[in-house]
């Protein structure tokens, strides 16, 4: 059982920078592959970036690769998106999820919103031009 808050979501400019982060509580968070979604208003909810368990591996959609970064951070229990040169397709509600593993699957993420166990409440990211 674990609990995911995400915080950091506002408005930000075309072109700006945003970092949202995810704040994970009620078990250990090494073992969890961990991943953002977002969707927008009408729109399904669609896969943006995920990382594995050891933070060794990374994937990313193509709409935001080279332009946000997925990192983690076990000993504090968080996962971070970083997230430049916005644009106001970026605009959505951002999700984190968690997806249980075995400590053997060391290099595994997912784009699949099915794989994920728990996800957190969202946070709001506006892009205005």
């Amino acid at each position: 059982q674990v609990q995911l808050v995400e915080s950091g979501g506002g408005l930000a400019q075309t072109g700006g920078s945003l970092r949202i982060s995810c704040a994970a509580s009620g078990r250990t968070f090494s073992l969890y592959a961990m991943g953002w979604f977002r969707q927008a208003p009408g729109k399904e909810r669609e896969f943006v970036s995920a990382i594995s368990w050891t933070g060794g591996t990374f994937s990313y959609a193509d709409s935001v690769k080279g332009r946000f970064t997925i990192s983690r951070d076990n000993a504090k229990n968080t996962v971070y998106l970083q997230m430049n040169s916005l644009k106001p397709e970026d605009t959505a509600v951002y999700y984190c999820a968690a997806d249980r593993v075995n400590s053997g699957q060391y290099r595994y993420t997912s784009s699949l919103s099915d794989a994920y166990d728990y996800w957190g409440q969202g946070t709001q990211v506006t892009v205005s031009s």
